[in-house]
Parts: structure tokens; C-alpha cells; sequence
């Protein structure tokens, strides 16, 4: 595996900036229910910004450094990344939210770092356990003092097994890529939800 390239790093840093959401609320500086609103403004406020970038005068330098090609005349991925989060925490509680939250904004930089694969293909086995072990470290907390250690590490697994599943294999649905910005929250966060269930 090559080095990652400056811009490469660059864009994996401002991914991992977006942890600064959620821990508004673990910090105890905003409720659940500022924090949704909080979603909320930012995206209407990346639409508002994407529809200039695409249909407008829009060009700052910031997109050509920090998107790709592909992102050109495509939404871009920050704010796939920006809805995604905002629909965890609007549909789930904040135990389920804020881990599939944080599984895109640390987890997913991490595993980009690590090792990418072409559109179909899946990521390195070594890629992929790392994406998991640094889930299921980053949900544990949150679920485990719901559901007791063995069902809380049961859904913390659950939720890391598929935040790995839509880091790893980006599929190709009607012609289109599903970006892991999109699909890494309500993945993860649907399936610690349906274990917590489960398991009562």
C-alpha cells in the first residue's frame, strides 16, 4: 500500500473534524433535541451550498482540494455525510445515534488511511478488521450501559459489523455508487437498533 497523498490526509482530517456534532452532546453542551436541530441547519445549509457548487457561480478553492473528480457534477460526499448523520438523529435514540455517527466520522477516515479498493471490490482483510475493531470500540460505550455487557457488545458488534460492511464494498445500485457517507450511519445504527430489539 502507497503513502496517502497530502490531499488525501487533508480530506481525512476534515472527516474526522465532523466528531465535533456529536460531541456537543457527549460533552453535555447541547440536548438530543438541539442537536437534531443543529443537523437540521447544517443540511439545509450543504444543500443550499451544493446546488450553488453544481448550478451556480459557486468555485471555491476549498471544493478543488478537498472533493474528488467523481464529485465534480455528483453531490458531493460532505454532504452525504452531513444527511446521513442527520437522519440517525433524527430516526434513532442517542445510544444508537452517536456511535453510527461517530463509525463515519473516526472509523471511516481510519480504514480510508489504511487501504481504499475500486468501485465493487472489497477492502483488505486488514483494512477490514481494523474498521471493525475501531467500531465496536467506538459503540461500546454507548450501548453496553443500556444492554448490559454481553447484549451491549453483542449490538456493539452487530453495529461495527455493518458500518465494515458498507466501508468495505461500495456497491453500484441503477448505475449509481452508494457513498459509505451515506450508508455507514443508518446501516450501523439499524443494526444495533434491531439487535437491542431482539435481544429485549
Amino acid at each position: 500500500m502507497g503513502r496517502p497523498s497530502t490531499a488525501e490526509i487533508k480530506r481525512r482530517l476534515v472527516h474526522a473534524s465532523g466528531s465535533g456534532m456529536p460531541l456537543l452532546y457527549i460533552l453535555g453542551i447541547v440536548d438530543w433535541q438541539t442537536l437534531g436541530y443543529l443537523f437540521v441547519l447544517a443540511s439545509a445549509t450543504v444543500t443550499v451550498l451544493e446546488i450553488l457548487r453544481l448550478y451556480g457561480d459557486l468555485d471555491w478553492r476549498i471544493y478543488d482540494e478537498l472533493t474528488r473528480e467523481y464529485e465534480q457534477d455528483n453531490v458531493a460526499g460532505y454532504a452525504l455525510y452531513t444527511y446521513s448523520q442527520t437522519a440517525v438523529a433524527l430516526v434513532f435514540a442517542p445510544h444508537v445515534a452517536v456511535p453510527g455517527m461517530l463509525m463515519l466520522t473516526i472509523g471511516d477516515p481510519i480504514s480510508g488511511l489504511l487501504g481504499s479498493a475500486p468501485v465493487g471490490e472489497m477492502k483488505s482483510l486488514r483494512t477490514l478488521a481494523a474498521m471493525f475493531t475501531v467500531c465496536f470500540a467506538l459503540a461500546a460505550p454507548f450501548v453496553i450501559p443500556v444492554a448490559g455487557v454481553v447484549g451491549g457488545s453483542v449490538a456493539a458488534a452487530a453495529g461495527a459489523l455493518g458500518a465494515t460492511a458498507a466501508d468495505g464494498v461500495k456497491p453500484v445500485v441503477a448505475g449509481y455508487v452508494v457513498d459509505d457517507n451515506l450508508s455507514i450511519p443508518p446501516v450501523a445504527c439499524t443494526a444495533i437498533a434491531a439487535t437491542l430489539f431482539v435481544l429485549g
